[in-house]
């Protein structure tokens, strides 16, 4: 007799979980809904702006779009693991790290999903909401103007919110009209720019931004690439509601075609910058090369797109910060955040260049998540994907002890990894304006701190938890693999009164 598949819930019914784990009858996804979510997170306008990038920064067409095409792929190779934790946790990814990080130490995961969350939070609404004020200027004839944009940026942003606030259900329902809509709207530009497209495209060797072909190549695979890693910190949000039972190479599947399919969006931007090159506003110039008909799509691919990013990525942050902060639930950490990220919004697109923060924060999440991800990575392998449920649990329920305990809740080796591979990141990495590391140049202008940070946290990982091995209750009944391991007993689960009260009172009612 076969399972019944766990029914789901409405869409207007506002989600109650929060980052506790999801029972198996509550585990109504499938490996689809991921790709699903991945997609049409992705299928947006903000991931048309980084498109745009490549041939901003001087590459011709054919090199941009081998740009991009290496930056997405690079970036789905070391985001597939990702997708992995959540149906064996059931719970989000920062929360699943505690078991390499400990159950204090996941805060790290929390702090790159905050990172992630406010920066395409705000660019998906900077974006949309310049496209929509862009096609009203040119249809409706009104005046462009700082108030204008603020107004449409508070609508964008008050939807996404209302949407997130109502949870998991209804951010799946948005991502599949997304994935099917915004695709047809934007392969429609095909036929909108037809004969305007120069396939020749070539500003010269001169147009490098950083004045050879091999750095400017790869920094643009890099701020691609920026797009699937910026989702390391967020597929478990949606995976720990597939049945634990799913065979791992569905979820790498689903991540890896998603990623792959974000190509749609990227080469729409890649091609179109073409047309506008030189321009100071990418979306108010293209909207004015458009055809009247594609201008109006226009607005939809931009409300749609701006939806679906600012919802994966809000949705996120408020579920694993309503744990962090105990006073607050995941609906009034969701207000919090997306309050934040307004304020960010209107100060970083008003008063700032918005290219450079976008670059900025592209660099910073590059840097930052990736080894994170690594190290999560070669944990999955060594614990032969063992994972204790309730033990990842007890930060959050204002407990101690439990097998991630380790020293005071840290688990210092996944920690004294992560740190200088990020801050060895950092130091290599060459985003400018904003972001340039002392070492940048070493490589003959070639960025690699992204290598740099990938074989620090590999090399360091591995070396401590082989030097100082981890005790033998955090794997699985086969034991390490490749690992040594140390014989103890694993520590009591019991409640901390150090904790904040709110957490003690919630664990001793449930």
């Amino acid at each position: 007799m076969t399972e019944t598949q766990p029914a789901r819930p409405r869409v207007t019914e506002v989600e109650q979980h929060g980052i506790d784990t999801i029972p198996a009858s509550h585990r109504h996804s499938r490996p689809l809904d991921l790709f699903r979510i991945q997609f049409g997170g992705a299928n947006t306008f903000a991931t048309v702006i980084l498109g745009t990038f490549p041939v901003i920064l001087g590459l011709s067409l054919w090199q941009a779009v081998a740009a991009t095409v290496a930056g997405v792929v690079v970036g789905a190779l070391i985001l597939m693991p990702m997708g992995l934790f959540g149906p064996l946790t059931g719970t989000n990814n920062a929360v699943s790290s505690g078991a390499h990080f400990g159950v204090r130490g996941r805060v790290v995961g929390s702090f790159l999903s905050l990172l992630t969350a406010i920066a395409f939070y705000s660019i998906s609404v900077w974006v949309s909401g310049d496209a929509v004020v862009g096609a009203l200027v040119r249809l409706a004839g009104v005046d462009d103007s700082d108030l204008l944009r603020g107004v449409v940026y508070a609508v964008l942003g008050a939807i996404v919110i209302v949407v997130v606030i109502y949870g998991y259900a209804f951010m799946l329902l948005v991502n599949k009209v997304v994935v099917v809509g915004n695709t047809l709207l934007i392969l429609l530009g095909a036929l909108a720019y037809s004969g305007k497209l120069d396939l020749g495209y070539n500003p010269g060797p001169d147009a490098y931004a950083l004045g050879t072909f091999w750095p400017t190549f790869v920094l643009s695979a890099l701020i691609v690439m920026g797009n699937p890693i910026s989702f390391g910190a967020f597929l478990g949000d949606w995976s720990r509601y597939i049945p634990a039972a799913t065979k791992p190479v569905r979820l790498l599947g689903a991540t890896l075609f998603a990623q792959l399919a974000t190509l749609v969006p990227f080469l729409f931007g890649v091609f179109t910058a073409t047309l506008v090159a030189g321009e100071a506003d990418y979306i108010v110039a293209l909207i004015n090369a458009s055809p009247a008909w594609y201008a109006v799509l226009l607005i939809v691919v931009a409300f749609l797109g701006g939806l679906s990013t600012g919802i994966t990525s809000l949705y996120g942050t408020g579920l694993d910060f309503s744990s962090v902060f105990p006073r607050l639930n995941r609906v009034q950490a969701s207000l919090c955040i997306g309050s934040l990220a307004f304020v960010f919004i209107l100060v970083g697109r008003l008063a700032f260049d918005l290219m450079a923060s976008v670059n900025a924060f592209i660099g910073a999440i590059v840097i930052c998540t990736t080894p994170w991800m690594i190290i999560m990575t070669i944990g999955y392998v060594v614990r032969r994907a063992h994972y204790r449920p309730a033990d990842l649990q007890v930060f959050n329920q204002g407990q101690r002890g439990g097998a991630y305990w380790f020293h005071h809740g840290v688990n210092w080796r996944g920690m004294a990894a992560w740190i200088p591979s990020a801050i060895a990141g950092l130091l290599f990495a060459n985003y400018p304006p904003l972001i340039e590391g002392p070492f940048r140049n070493v490589a003959g202008g070639v960025d690699i701190s992204l290598l740099v940070s990938i074989g620090t946290a590999a090399v360091a990982y591995v070396c401590l938890i082989v030097v100082f091995p981890e005790p033998r209750y955090v794997f699985g009944p086969d034991g390490p693999r490749g690992v040594p391991s140390t014989d103890g007993p694993m520590p009591e689960i019991v409640d901390d009164h150090t904790a904040s009260r709110y957490r003690v009172r919630a664990a001793a009612t449930e």
